[in-house]
């Protein structure tokens, strides 16, 4: 073999182990790269787990108006992997997370408050809710068929049933309610005495309130 064709082959070999190299660092680059916490990030994009029934993106809700574009369960990146640890617990159970609302942009709050302007049933959006800082769900929990477990009252009833507290319920109710809110508060949430369903991540209060909008696909 010629000296050229040696340095030829010297060459090559040289520039697939560069280019080889190369590529193993965009790859570990990429791989490595960390979303911070208080990221907004899109549920679906991180877990398939869930079930959905996006109250506010329809008719059906209290304010009897479709305020959100398009059914989306946004939240901060901490609050999705807390809620992704809490419905991993479910399932082991057989049972699963089903939500009713996840972050609410404040541009949202604004038009509920214009629909419904009471602060027993709307967060006033000049003080903003935990459900504009990304840091809350309204949930229930739905069995290996898909039926919601009773909960005595529907979403958003404004009545004292609703609540923790109240205890003139069946048994079956008073059980239902406690599993969903043991499970939540053991993986870093906290309930809300007047509604059964509101959760949220106690780490979340201290973040700001946003108005980040989503693409409806």
């Amino acid at each position: 073999m010629s000296q050229s064709t040696k340095t030829l082959f010297f060459l090559i070999s040289l520039f697939w182990i560069v280019s080889s190299e190369a590529q193993n660092e965009v790859y570990s680059s990429e791989t490595t790269q960390e979303i911070s916490d208080t990221t907004f990030v899109n549920l679906k994009d991180y877990s398939s787990d869930f079930v959905y029934d996006m109250k506010y993106a329809t008719e059906d809700n209290f304010l009897k108006a479709k305020v959100y574009d398009c059914a989306e369960c946004m939240l901060r990146y901490k609050t999705v992997k807390a809620l992704i640890a809490a419905n991993k617990e479910f399932m082991k159970n057989g049972c699963k997370i089903k939500l009713f609302d996840c972050y609410r942009p404040l541009s949202i709050q604004q038009k509920m408050w214009e629909i419904v302007p009471n602060p027993e049933y709307v967060a006033d959006p000049k003080k903003g809710s935990i459900h504009n800082r990304g840091g809350a769900v309204d949930i229930t929990l739905v069995n290996a068929q898909g039926v919601e477990l009773e909960m005595g009252t529907t979403f958003d009833y404004f009545g004292i049933q609703a609540s923790h507290n109240y205890k003139k319920l069946p048994v079956p109710v008073k059980a239902n309610r406690k599993y969903l809110k043991n499970v939540m508060i053991k993986n870093g949430f906290n309930s809300f005495d007047s509604e059964w369903w509101h959760y949220n991540l106690k780490t979340g209060l201290k973040d700001t309130v946003s108005n980040q909008k989503w693409e409806c696909n």
